[in-house]
């Protein structure tokens, strides 16, 4: 019970410190939460013209650190013109594919480098721009000067079935070599940690017989009793991981993340480094980052044993070698027999054993690393910034910690997939799963701000769409990500041979050759997070996902890419919520521990749910299954997918406690028919599978949608009384209508985010709204007082006259090469399927004359849905830019009565031109798989007119 209260009080303190961190925020950036003071005009103003804080960031990689003074600035004043408003200054490794160009490689922390550093934090302050930056270089933290005892660590454990009645003579050499870390860094030491030898059958557990008294010795003797065997070994392996692509200077061991001293240590001297050279870091930076926690598996500090005791009251050594899973690829358990055969009743308990080592190790990393990294943000006046999961972390109570917690959407292929909920965890979204659990942590704790390593591309970088940007970006919105900082910039002078300087992310950058476009994106993205940013999502079903029974089984995964997901569709569940029009927030065992319980509302800080959903939980802590009991006593809703609670979590008392759970779980379903019950799980059809859900429990939805489906969602904000509901098509294939049902008398206002216009929106007799979504469209409908203001027209294709412009046509192919060439096409083609042109890339420009037999009130032209950006000209007048969906194009003021002159200009991507690159090594690189869509116009150009 002692134990217990401990991990109870410890987030009790962190709850009670979320206000601090909350106040902190807005001192050290006022302006981010105005527009919720100042009341709609204020917001709507924001709106308009947003903040640089708003606008999206980009992690700007210093490639192997070759950077200039004149260069960075230089580089700030580009992005500063593509709407960025601000930088996370990220040193990486040199990429050996570039040619540096004779540009020296400066070290990290070196004086030359921090004046460097100097420069572009006192030039991006003079431009308004905003600092963040990385702390040290790559991921995870480590370096050159890390002392060997403060080193990573990690115990591995190799099995070798011997046979009853013989004697083995093993080596430890062929013991240590027998296993391999799952990072091999050079200059890593082994020790022989443990041997014990167990029946390879055991039906009830017994600790084996301990040969610790061997481990000293060269040669091991073993006389196996009768019956077959199995010798569990562990090797502790210390400075096994080196910094992942740290730059010069700043590679080497990484450090032990659950040695407290070793963190502060390490934070002390990168912040002795900067402050030396520019004193107090708050004049320059607003937050300090930490990157990935990709430990590979290090689960040791040397006081581990004691504070596993201290924690759970009772001896992990006996059982420490049978609750090890052998690891391999970042740290993963590998898929493979081993060891002694389990009964299932002692396989249960190694599990429950197995969940208290996670739990203390969990506990120590966020005690160890994340208190003192955060404490040390404090101490500087700057923010902590930080992607806060993976294998030692509680994937929601970890994000609690941070000032501006991090989560990641990847671009994963060029093509925009499908959403297909049946297939997969990844197939069409983009969003990673860990990022519901990171929104939901900043919800519960009182942030708005939410910020996203955003389009993380490893893959086909030239052949990304600013189509595929945003329907990337306007996910990651989905999960609740409120600001964009992009993956990312390469510091890259223009003198650097094509494609420059590459290390990682989509390729946002001056060469490419949609950049000139890209600020239509980034304004879109900014007024969108402004509104978001100064707003609260609205969640009523908070929703339990089954952690303790998936550590227990698989250990806590390598979010944000779990090897195991489990249930399967769980990572699913939120999304048929918001698809059916509610909203919701994961939570946690504490929270709900920690949360009031009244009037129907389990409510937590800021947060108040109708509703909870667990997600085939069979495992918790009896305080939680009490509290659930509490919340159905005072009218809340519980609803239990497929199972009830009926185990206790841990080992101590574990017969007692599931007991006591059991029967909590059978009080609730009894004593309360028509507020909880049993659901079953679901199957392909979540959307289908929640409506019933919604319908069974009297969940009311924020906004009733008339034909939910898997590539449509909402979110719910509320900025004081006014209410912002986004929608998004996710899909580039496929337009939706549907009629929404919102429950609030209010006018219905429509905010476009690509022009900063505010028109009121049509409303049908009965008070609900047809909203038509083209493909890759969003829409913000704001509904506050304001009665006056212009309308919103949809425009109805319908009854329009449909004309389609046949060739021949006029093309000028300006290649991104400076090559420039002229042919016509009788018919529209694509122009990958032409010798000539196949390797195209660049800007083509069509040219036609169109003649027009009388003029209709309204004209439209349309090129259909094409893949990358397009222009279009009629009679010398410019008739505006499309950068995705349909490009429907309203010519009604431009075309004449008789001959019109057309020209349509289409910008490419660089996909075709890099892949021709053969012998361009740093082209090549990023520039596999086959190509994405087809090069210029494919369907047929055509012209809508009305009859009147």
């Amino acid at each position: 019970m002692n134990i217990k209260r401990r991990h109870f009080i410890k987030l009790t303190s962190l709850s009670a410190a979320s206000l601090p961190f909350i106040s902190f925020a807005k001192d050290l950036n006022k302006p981010l939460y105005d527009g919720m003071k100042a009341g709609d005009d204020a917001t709507f103003e924001m709106f308009v013209n947003p903040k640089n804080f708003h606008r999206p960031f980009v992690r700007w990689w210093w490639n192997g650190d070759r950077v200039t003074k004149e260069e960075v600035l230089r580089e700030l004043d580009i992005m500063k013109a593509a709407g960025i408003g601000g930088v996370e200054i990220n040193p990486i490794k040199w990429n050996e594919n570039a040619d540096p160009i004779g540009i020296k490689e400066l070290t990290w922390g070196s004086d030359e480098w921090l004046d460097v550093v100097a420069t572009a934090v006192k030039g991006a302050k003079e431009k308004g721009i905003i600092c963040d930056m990385i702390v040290g270089s790559g991921w995870p933290f480590g370096g050159e000067h890390v002392p060997r005892n403060e080193q990573s660590q990690i115990m591995m454990l190799g099995t070798k079935n011997l046979e009853g009645g013989k004697k083995y003579t093993l080596t430890k050499k062929e013991l240590v070599d027998g296993v391999t870390p799952p990072s091999n860094y050079a200059n890593k030491i082994s020790e022989l940690f443990m041997l014990r030898l167990a029946p390879a059958v055991m039906n009830q557990f017994a600790p084996g017989e301990n040969l610790n008294n061997q481990l000293a010795n060269d040669d091991i003797s073993i006389d196996v009793p009768a019956g077959n065997h199995v010798l569990y070994y562990l090797v502790k392996f210390t400075g096994f991981q080196s910094v992942i692509q740290g730059a010069l200077g700043a590679k080497g061991p990484v450090i032990n993340h659950y040695d407290g001293a070793a963190v502060q240590n390490y934070l002390d001297h990168f912040g002795e480094l900067l402050t030396g050279k520019l004193g107090q870091l708050n004049n320059y930076f607003r937050a300090f980052f930490t990157d990935s926690i990709e430990l590979e598996g290090a689960n040791w500090c040397n006081d581990m044993f004691e504070q596993f005791k201290l924690r759970k009251g009772y001896d992990v050594e006996p059982y420490f070698p049978y609750i090890l899973f052998k690891v391999g690829e970042m740290g993963n358990a590998v898929k493979e027999a081993y060891g002694s055969k389990f009964s299932p009743e002692l396989q249960a308990t190694i599990n429950r054993v197995r969940y208290d080592f996670l739990d203390t190790k969990v506990s120590l990393f966020q005690e160890r690393f994340i208190g003192t990294f955060t404490s040390w943000c404090t101490k500087h006046g700057v923010r902590s910034r930080m992607q806060a999961y993976g294998m030692d972390c509680n994937p929601l109570e970890a994000s609690m910690q941070i000032d501006i917690p991090e989560c990641e959407t990847w671009i994963w292929v060029p093509e925009i997939e499908e959403f297909d909920a049946g297939k997969d965890n990844f197939s069409g979204r983009n969003y990673t799963m860990i990022n519901k659990f990171v929104s939901s942590a900043a919800h519960l704790t009182g942030k708005q701000l939410i910020s996203c390593e955003e389009m993380t591309n490893t893959g086909q970088i030239f052949s990304t769409t600013l189509e595929r940007v945003k329907i990337t970006g306007d996910q990651s919105n989905l999960s609740g990500v409120t600001h964009s900082i992009l993956h990312g910039f390469n510091y890259s002078p223009l003198e650097a041979p094509f494609p420059g300087w590459l290390r990682y992310g989509s390729f946002f950058n001056e060469r490419n050759t949609w950049w000139p476009y890209f600020k239509l994106w980034s304004a879109y993205k900014a007024r969108l997070s402004s509104v978001l940013q100064n707003s609260v999502m609205q969640a009523d079903i908070a929703v339990l996902h089954p952690l303790a029974d998936l550590a227990s089984k698989y250990g806590f995964q390598r979010d944000p890419f779990p090897n195991v997901s489990y249930p399967p569709y769980v990572h699913k569940v939120w999304e048929a919520i918001h698809q059916n029009g509610n909203g919701c927030d994961y939570v946690t065992e504490h929270i709900i521990q920690q949360a009031t319980k009244s009037n129907g509302s389990l409510t937590f800080g800021p947060r108040n749910y109708k509703a909870l959903l667990l997600i085939e939980v069979e495992t918790m802590e009896p305080a939680t299954a009490q509290a659930i009991r509490q919340f159905a006593d005072a009218g809340g809703k519980v609803i239990f997918v497929g199972k009830t609670p009926h185990l206790s979590s841990g080992l101590t008392d574990y017969k007692q406690k599931s007991e006591e759970i059991e029967k909590t779980s059978k009080a609730i379903l009894g004593q309360h028919i028509k507020t909880t019950g049993i659901v079953p799980v679901p199957g392909s059809d979540l959307i289908s599978w929640y409506r019933t859900i919604q319908q069974q429990f009297s969940l009311m939805p924020y906004v009733a949608i008339s034909d939910p489906v898997i590539h449509v969602s909402q979110l719910y904000y509320k900025n004081g009384e006014m209410d912002v509901f986004y929608f998004t098509n996710y899909s580039a294939a496929k337009p939706h209508n549907f009629t929404a049902r919102f429950n609030n008398k209010k006018t219905a206002w429509l905010w476009n985010a690509e022009t900063g216009e505010r028109l009121l929106h049509p409303v049908n007799a009965d008070g609900s709204l047809h909203i038509t979504l083209g493909r890759s469209q969003s829409k913000i409908i704001v509904f506050d007082d304001k009665q006056d203001g212009e309308r919103y027209e949809p425009v109805d294709l319908k009854p329009l006259k449909e004309t389609i412009v046949t060739g021949p046509w006029q093309l000028t192919l300006d290649h991104a090469n400076g090559t420039s060439k002229k042919i016509t096409l009788d018919e529209l083609k694509d122009l990958k399927q032409r010798e000539d042109t196949r390797d195209f890339s660049g800007t083509i420009t069509y040219k036609k004359v169109i003649r027009l037999n009388g003029i209709s009130q309204k004209t439209y032209l349309t090129l259909g849905h094409i893949y990358d950006v397009s222009e279009l000209e009629v009679n010398g007048r410019q008739m505006g830019t499309k950068w995705y969906g349909d490009h429907l194009y309203d010519i009604s003021n431009a075309v004449q009565k008789g001959d019109n002159d057309i020209t349509i200009k289409v910008v490419t991507t660089l996909g075709a031109y890099t892949k021709s690159l053969k012998t361009n090594k740093a082209a090549q690189e990023w520039s596999g798989g086959d190509l994405y869509g087809p090069t210029g116009l494919t369907a047929p150009v055509k012209i809508l007119t009305s009859n009147g």
